[in-house]
């Protein structure tokens, strides 16, 4: 999940930096800096990529749930170990557990209301403003992604519930 999270991300960024080339080089021929050159670019529609923003908007939300299994399974959150550091390794693992608990609530909470959410967007057949794609896509993708937090979360929690180390 996170190299396809991460192809997605490289992807976006291309298709960001893509755009804004193209919109530079729209402006320039549009203020007639750039001559018979301009004007050929104009004919071939040069300009920034249309509806960027919807496509970096879904593909964004996709690549963090794509990124969370691996962050759960390594035990990388980002976290604050002011208080929790001068106490012993029980009182830690008792911690880490419980938010391992927390997290598969929370994880489980949230891949049920994009299921919800996403059969909303089905029923009421939303898209998106510019480029007119199903806005449900967006949602089946991160909710694929979801689901196999889900099931890291779950694993993790278990383990952590029965003793066993994870990361």
């Amino acid at each position: 999940m996170a190299l396809l999270g991460g192809v997605v991300l490289c992807l976006l960024v291309l298709m960001v930096c893509v755009s804004v080339a193209g919109r530079a080089l729209g402006d320039a021929a549009h203020s007639g800096m750039m001559g018979a050159l301009g004007a050929w670019l104009l004919d071939l529609g040069v300009g920034p990529i249309l509806g960027d923003f919807e496509l970096v908007e879904a593909g964004i939300a996709f690549a963090i749930f794509a990124f969370l299994p691996l962050t759960q399974l390594s035990g990388v959150h980002a976290r604050v170990d002011v208080f929790t550091s001068g106490m012993g390794p029980r009182v830690n693992n008792a911690l880490a557990t419980f938010w391992s608990v927390v997290m598969a609530v929370i994880i489980v909470l949230i891949t049920w209301r994009l299921f919800v959410g996403m059969q909303d967007k089905i029923r009421y057949n939303e898209t998106t403003y510019l480029i007119q794609f199903p806005i449900w896509w967006a949602y089946a993708a991160s909710f694929a992604a979801a689901i196999a937090t889900t099931i890291v979360s779950i694993y993790c929690a278990a383990m952590r519930v029965m003793g066993r180390r994870i990361a």
